[in-house]
């Protein structure tokens, strides 16, 4: 049984210095949520092309309501907005079209 502990420790061991190292070379935002790091990445601008739109729009026919106005202002961040979701019948946007 203590050798088995000391193995599990000298294989750990690496794995904790490596991950020490590179810890130590690039910031992590969020750590401190008061503070950002000074060499934190920054998102300067947004760009959605036509494909990130009708990806966005998937399933939704013209007209398109006033209340999706906010994909204007969506950022660069997770969005579930543009992504397939629950399967049928839930799924109203035909996502998943053909899969039953």
């Amino acid at each position: 049984m203590r050798l088995t502990l000391c193995k599990r420790g000298a294989l750990i061991a690496p794995v904790l210095l490596i991950a020490g190292s590179a810890s130590a070379a690039y910031p992590i935002a969020g750590v401190e949520p008061w503070h950002r790091p000074a060499g934190a990445p920054k998102i300067t601008q947004v760009h959605h092309d036509a494909a990130w739109y009708a990806r966005a729009l998937h399933g939704i026919s013209k007209p398109y309501p006033a209340s999706l106005r906010f994909l204007e202002d969506q950022g660069n961040w997770y969005t579930p907005f543009n992504h397939p979701g629950m399967l049928p019948p839930y799924d109203i946007r035909g996502w998943h079209a053909g899969r039953r």
